[in-house]
């Protein structure tokens, strides 16, 4: 079982090692190799602790503690691109879980638990990004009520493209 509070600095190793993990394993034959071996914990940490300390910050993190500490963590705020004819929209930024804990769902409390906040902060939708070959990121928030809406974006990594879909889902 796990209990979920807003993440505080000290969690910034914790969650960072989270982030570098998860990435490396779910997006293994997704991202180039190259940029995912580049990935520290450190250089994440450090970036971390850079944003986290800004004043004015919107972002809300959330972190999921296990009997071993932070095992999850989400990220969300109000959302970054154009909905046209959709208000009060917020956005799940990102959402990890320690790769060994995978399946358990830990990323569906953490979900949960975000879009509680993000209703109580008078968000009416929530949205979210996936990379279009992440197939078990799509089918776990299609499952959580999210659908592709149509807009699409790329983003590069080590000089390839990768397209991302947007989901959005009513709060």
């Amino acid at each position: 079982m796990v209990h979920v509070r807003e993440m505080d600095a000290a969690d910034i190793k914790a969650v960072s090692t989270i982030r570098v993990r998860g990435w490396q394993a779910a997006y293994a034959g997704i991202v180039p190799q190259t940029y995912l071996n580049a990935m520290t914990v450190e250089d994440d940490a450090g970036q971390r602790r850079q944003r986290f300390s800004q004043p004015g910050r919107t972002s809300r993190d959330l972190v999921a503690l296990g009997d071993r500490g932070p095992v999850g963590w989400i990220c969300f705020g109000p959302c970054r691109s154009e909905m046209p004819g959709v208000e009060l929209v917020g956005e799940v930024y990102a959402l990890y879980i320690s790769p060994d804990l995978i399946g358990q769902g830990i990323g569906r409390i953490l979900l949960g638990e975000a879009h509680a906040r993000m209703k109580g902060q008078g968000f009416k939708a929530s949205a979210l990004w996936v990379l279009c070959d992440n197939q078990g990121a799509q089918c776990f928030y299609e499952r959580a009520g999210y659908q592709a809406d149509g807009a699409a974006q790329d983003d590069i990594y080590d000089g390839i493209t990768l397209a991302e879909l947007r989901y959005q889902r009513v709060l």
